[in-house]
């Protein structure tokens, strides 16, 4: 059974920006708790660099701290890649971030599934359906079975992930739920899912698919974002962008939304700051 959580928590993308250079992962884990935030997203951006020891002591650190773990897999990944050994490695990377963020005993391990690559956007579910099963095989052959298995939402058309794909995904498998990007919602609709009304829909969708687990057991990433019509462009602070972020902390709030958001604006600290200060006034 996975990991659940039993409120909401804010943290950051990684090691917080106001940490000395070449601080390691225990060290950012020990600071985002001085800070006052309660998570932090691994994030194996080029590999995943905790070997079993390392990610153990990582995750007594965190217990010890009450700072949830996330991780977010390379960037490498393409479940609808041509060549099978390209999905081979996909799927090991998947694989090996899972293991090691449940070596640290983490909450959830997020990545981008890929891309249509100019297939038929349902010929490209039905390859990541198999290529998912595949992947909790492995896992559950492990016996890893407390992490949270998290395809995010996509920023551009031409990624793999739009919220009712990765709804209807999430449904047919007891430990997969999306990871909901709302930055990347925006992006990729070029200014949509950014309204009261726009964001209590997604939550909505979010409850009918999965039920009231689905919102329970959240794993969101915000910050602000640059797009055009052809989707995402790069992140922004918050307050620098037109992403509603008042609002949407408000139907979050009265949805009492529980599991872990994870800040990627440039200011990774200071923004997950201040939303989990609007998050917690009255």
């Amino acid at each position: 059974m996975a990991l659940k959580s039993d409120n909401l928590r804010f943290g950051t993308a990684g090691i917080p920006h106001s940490a000395p250079k070449g601080t390691p992962t225990n060290g950012g884990i020990e600071l985002v708790r001085k800070l006052g935030l309660d998570a932090m997203e691994l994030e194996f951006v080029h590999s995943v660099f905790l070997n079993e020891a390392k990610a153990k002591s990582a995750g007594e650190i965190a217990k010890k701290n009450s700072i949830f773990l996330t991780a977010h897999a390379p960037y490498y990944v393409n479940l609808n890649a041509a060549e099978k050994e390209k999905v081979e490695a996909s799927k090991k990377r998947i694989v090996d971030s899972a293991r090691a963020l449940n070596f640290a005993q983490g909450y959830s391990c997020t990545f981008h599934p890929g891309y249509y690559l100019k297939d038929d956007p349902e010929a490209v579910f039905e390859r990541m359906r198999v290529q998912f099963k595949d992947i909790m095989r492995i896992l559950n052959d492990e016996g890893i079975n407390d992490v949270w298995i998290r395809p995010e939402t996509t920023g551009k058309p031409t990624q793999f992930g739009n919220l009712n794909e990765l709804l209807k995904l999430s449904s047919e498998f007891e430990r997969i739920m999306p990871c909901i990007d709302f930055a990347h919602l925006h992006a990729r609709s070029n200014g949509k899912f950014n309204t009261t009304k726009e964001f209590r829909e997604v939550l909505e969708l979010v409850e009918k698919h999965l039920g009231k687990r689905g919102l329970d057991n959240m794993h969101v990433h915000f910050s602000g974002i640059e797009y055009s019509e052809k989707g995402e462009r790069n992140h922004l602070f918050l307050k620098v962008s037109d992403f509603n972020y008042k609002d949407w902390i408000r139907v979050i709030r009265d949805f009492k939304v529980k599991g872990v958001f994870i800040c990627e604006s440039p200011n990774i600290e200071d923004d997950a700051l201040m939303i989990k200060k609007l998050y917690e006034a009255k």
